[in-house]
């Protein structure tokens, strides 16, 4: 199945239409890198979930060695140094986080925890063998989150009743319906649900049908954050906090410079920064740092609830291009993230001139959704990058000219569960344990190239202003 309207298709698209003009103009390509620096700016986590971020660790103060260095405290470096440590328990792993732990997208994105890989969600490749390998996969990792969260005493609020991707259209129906039906005959259990199967569930009387997913689920993302970080520094990871790397020196021995002039040098370097790996000089061309809003609401009461018909605490996508996605908490507020996205040119932050009417445009959804909710406001909102390849696809790897640079990125949505499962993989192959991962296609996959600046962002608004005015 291959949705009518998809966030890969308005990348793709978009991707064309700013390398229309590449070709002739090569040499800027080239250039522009120095020309146009991302700036190593961050800005702090201002997220509903960040009242529950973790006491910051303090910062590096001297020069240490390493046998393995993470950049990113997120949930791509606390779970890759927790498994590291698990495969090698003496090796030395120290995180190097830029604000604290859970500041990125780990700890303020829309709190559903999804199986598959963007690329392949709805979406049968051209193996679908493999497909229902990804999906076994990320399915068992929810419910090893949800037994890491127990073992550390830190509820992170997962709930693993699934997750549903509403239906917009009747194209949608039929293609999930033809996409459940293929599905299922390889064993996955994937449901496609009913007008009003839809509207007893979540109460939202305006799709056309769903596609559960029993696999996924909702948590709180700071809360997983404190997951992760207790486990890591259980398993013996050193994590320095507010400490900003500003410069990597390759080599078999990587010297990692940060703001405050100390170094960690390591054997092994893990890039687990997401949509700011570029501004490290990495993977430039691999991903598109796009900034998601996300609003919610004070806890609705009991009347409000039964007034909207949110009956089982479910998650939900739609399948526009711009996509919208709901949760709900276990203390009953609403969230809504999605809309149109943002890119700001050469990664920079996001406008806050355009913060309110990305906040309108999420209210006007939520109100046409739930009508019952209009006089209810948002109590806070926000917004954040998050990292898209063109095709949804992700990569996990190693690259460097010594082979010992670590990467998991691409996540297109789907890190809050794709990330751990990337931790663990980068643990592997840093112990020289290939053989089992080769069989999965992100394994040191090669991401579609995105041009860059100015053609990726003429590229982008391009897109934007495509689908704008086709309304998809």
């Amino acid at each position: 199945m291959r949705n009518p309207s998809s966030r890969r298709r308005f990348l793709k698209n978009a991707a064309l239409a700013g390398g229309g003009t590449l070709a002739a103009a090569a040499g800027l390509n080239q250039i522009s890198p120095q020309l146009w620096r991302a700036p190593m700016a961050f800005a702090p986590n201002r997220s509903y979930w960040s009242t529950s971020q973790p006491q910051p660790n303090p910062p590096l103060i001297a020069d240490i060695f390493a046998d393995v260095v993470i950049i990113g405290g997120g949930f791509t470096g606390l779970s890759s140094a927790y498994y590291l440590l698990k495969r090698s328990p003496q090796k030395r792993v120290v995180v190097l986080e830029a604000l604290g732990c859970g500041s990125g997208a780990s700890g303020r994105n829309g709190a559903m925890v999804l199986t598959m890989t963007e690329d392949r969600y709805m979406n049968f490749s051209s193996d679908p063998a493999t497909d229902r390998k990804i999906y076994d996969l990320t399915a068992q990792n929810v419910q090893f989150l949800s037994a890491l969260s127990a073992s550390t005493g830190i509820d992170c609020e997962l709930d693993t009743d699934g997750a549903l991707q509403v239906l917009n259209t009747g194209d949608d129906v039929q293609a999930a319906q033809a996409y459940v039906q293929q599905a299922r005959t390889l064993g996955m259990p994937f449901e496609f649900w009913s007008k009003q199967q839809v509207e007893n569930t979540i109460g939202a009387r305006v799709y056309q049908g769903g596609f559960f997913d029993p696999g996924g689920g909702h948590l709180h993302p700071m809360k997983l954050v404190r997951v992760w970080k207790a486990a890591a520094e259980s398993a013996g990871a050193a994590i320095y906090e507010n400490t900003v790397v500003t410069n990597i020196e390759d080599g078999p021995l990587h010297r990692v410079h940060t703001a405050s002039g100390h170094t960690v040098k390591a054997k092994a370097l893990v890039l687990a920064t997401n949509a700011f790996t570029p501004r490290l000089g990495y993977l430039r061309n691999s991903i598109v740092p796009i900034h998601e809003y996300i609003g919610i609401t004070p806890p609705l009461g009991r009347q409000k609830l039964e007034e909207i018909g949110w009956r089982r605490p479910l998650p939900a996508n739609d399948t526009r291009t711009e996509v919208f996605y709901l949760g709900l908490t276990r203390d009953n507020r609403v969230h809504i993230g999605g809309g149109r996205p943002d890119y700001r040119f050469s990664d920079g932050a996001s406008d806050p001139n355009q913060a309110a009417s990305h906040s309108d445009q999420l209210h006007r959804e939520l109100v046409r959704i739930y009508p019952a909710l209009a006089d209810t406001p948002f109590e806070v909102t926000w917004n954040g990058a998050v990292d898209w390849s063109l095709d949804g696809s992700p990569s996990v790897g190693r690259t460097g000219k010594h082979g010992n640079i670590f990467h998991g990125i691409g996540y297109s949505g789907h890190g809050v569960n794709l990330s751990s499962v990337f931790g663990r993989i980068i643990a592997d192959l840093e112990a020289g344990r290939e053989e089992q991962w080769k069989q999965y296609p992100f394994v040191n996959a090669r991401l579609p190239y995105i041009p860059n600046e100015p053609f990726r962002w003429l590229g982008v608004k391009a897109g934007l202003a495509w689908y704008g005015m086709t309304g998809t």
